[in-house]
């Protein structure tokens, strides 16, 4: 086994960004192994780039060691003392959501921090890096309070095949214990599964929802905590937050409303916890504005909010597919296709699902996840809305198979999975 989980894609994407006079913004949740891509990875590649290490100022602000760098004036200070000829240096700072107050927050045109990055790449000779875990404080704003100088690179867990080019051996093995336990970098240190599970556990109590409860001054924590139950429950289920609400109300006896879980789904996705695929009428070729499907960043994160209980595999696969396709960033909405039936001289439209309308430039594709289709009538079932969308956009069933990919009569791409996971360009089959 390696000892490094190797980190290509997001490597080189920091490195095509290279002084490109940007403020390199990574994002994603805690954990997921932002820090090491960029602390690690990236300042091994500059080192072997023959840059100095003098001319590389790193700064964790998660770190205690650098608690006084969370004041952005002294961060500034700090940083512009380092630089001390026209060499270039390059500037990496952890976790920068430390040094962006709550009440910096309601009017981000305020944050003290952009305005310090800001002057800072008015220096001819520095080329800065900045990671975060919160959307909010950084994506949603970055064009703005970075005057369009920020460029985001999103980093998610370990993918499968992040996964298996670490673990190896068989992939079916290799697949089911990634379905389980997840990728987040950390698990794969650990021995026993009783030490994965604790560690999964630990992170959502002591790590995701401290920081959710303490940035947004959360008042009502069970009912965050019973809507996350919730979301990993029903992972590729459609709901939205008044269903939520009514949920809770008759099922476990808490009164909330429909507003307040609005605001929890939206602080549970700005922390990169969990992403939302918009519902989308491909005939109409418009969006539906609720309800929408909600999948975890990680599958070992769900299970181990659920206890380990609730492996329902169709599901499990659904989430995995979801994230392999943003991590190859892809923009992913849910198809809606209205199909019109006719039984015994009677006319009726229904609507049916496409699991994923994939977009990324002037590619589309159309992708059904279906655990099994050996039954003929499940894959019909699975192939009809492909066959119903009247465009030539590329469609593709994907199945847990082992065969090798082929395309059927009506141009549909039969897909195994491990095949879509661990080949990049695997939709371009």
């Amino acid at each position: 086994m390696q000892n490094i989980i190797k980190r290509d894609e997001y490597l080189n994407r920091i490195i095509d960004r290279k002084e490109n006079g940007l403020i390199k913004v990574i994002t994603g949740i805690r954990r997921c192994g932002k820090s090491f891509l960029l602390f690690n990875l990236f300042y091994d590649y500059l080192i072997e780039s023959g840059v100095k290490e003098e001319q590389i100022i790193t700064i964790a602000l998660d770190d205690d060691t650098f608690v006084k760098y969370r004041d952005p004036d002294e961060l500034s200070k700090y940083i512009r003392g380092k630089i001390v000829n026209l060499d270039m240096y390059y500037i990496l700072i952890d976790e920068v959501q430390y040094a962006i107050t709550k009440d910096e927050l309601k009017n981000p045109e305020n944050i003290k921090l952009y305005n310090v990055l800001n002057g800072l790449m008015r220096l001819r000779n520095v080329d800065i890096y900045v990671t975060g875990s919160n959307s909010k404080m950084l994506t949603k704003d970055v064009l703005t309070a970075f005057r369009g100088r920020g460029d985001e690179v999103r980093v998610y867990p370990i993918s499968f095949k992040e996964y298996y080019s670490f673990v190896g051996g068989d992939k079916s093995d290799a697949y089911e214990e990634y379905a389980l336990y997840g990728g987040m970098p950390l698990v794969l240190t650990k021995k026993s599964d009783a030490e994965k599970m604790n560690y999964l556990h630990t992170l959502f109590t002591e790590v995701y929802f401290k920081d959710i409860v303490e940035r947004y001054d959360i008042e009502l924590p069970d009912v965050l905590s019973e809507l996350t139950d919730d979301l990993c429950s029903s992972v590729g289920s459609f709901t939205n937050a008044s269903k939520i609400s009514n949920t809770l109300q008759t099922v476990k006896n808490i009164k909330v409303s429909g507003t307040t879980v609005s605001n929890y789904l939206n602080y549970l996705i700005e922390s990169f916890l969990f992403s939302n695929a918009k519902r989308y009428d491909v005939k109409g070729k418009k969006y539906f504005e609720y309800p929408s499907k909600y999948y975890c960043a990680d599958i070992g994160l769900r299970n181990a909010r659920l206890n380990f209980r609730q492996q329902e595999e169709t599901h499990i696969m659904e989430n995995i597919i979801y994230n392999e396709l943003l991590c190859r960033e892809y923009s992913v909405d849910v198809g809606v296709v209205e199909i019109v039936e006719t039984s015994v001289g009677k006319r009726s439209k229904k609507q049916c699902e496409i699991d994923f309308v994939v977009n990324k430039g002037s590619k589309k594709y159309y992708i059904q996840s279906a655990l099994n289709v050996s039954d003929p009538s499940k894959l019909e079932t699975e192939l009809r809305p492909l066959k119903n969308t009247k465009d030539f956009f590329k469609k593709i069933i994907i199945s847990k198979t082992s065969m090798k990919s082929w395309t059927d009569e009506d141009g549909i791409l039969h897909l195994g999975l491990y095949e879509f996971l661990l080949n990049v360009n695997s939709l371009e089959l």
